[in-house]
């Protein structure tokens, strides 16, 4: 878990939200409190979660936001989304095979059994 220095002055509005990433064998959820305002992007570098994981490449690599205020069209920019209090911020891994292409080698093998 990432320590966080830096002490909300009087007045400062801090939400929660949380940051995910996984892999195949090792998962991170962190919870942290953030300035209102903050935005995906600033709250990813703010967990340290890039830290943990040498995988991670914050220039590449693709974001989901969830949250109740986003109804499944909107595709907001890391950069630019600003967090909601229960705001989840995930990192996706890049990936290994097309999924058409792992839906037609499963539908394959299938056929020869």
């Amino acid at each position: 878990m990432p320590i966080d220095n830096h002490r909300p002055s009087e007045g400062e509005n801090l939400i929660t939200v949380e940051v995910a990433y996984a892999l195949p064998d090792r998962q991170s959820l962190i919870s942290l409190e953030v300035e209102e305002g903050t935005t995906a992007l600033e709250a990813v570098r703010q967990s340290g979660i890039a830290d943990e994981y040498s995988t991670i490449d914050l220039q590449r690599d693709s974001m989901g936001i969830f949250s109740n205020l986003l109804n499944g069209k909107d595709w907001p920019l890391p950069s630019e989304y600003v967090l909601q209090p229960g705001d989840r911020v995930e990192i996706y891994r890049p990936l290994q095979i097309d999924p058409r292409e792992a839906r037609l080698a499963r539908a394959r093998k299938k056929q020869a059994e």
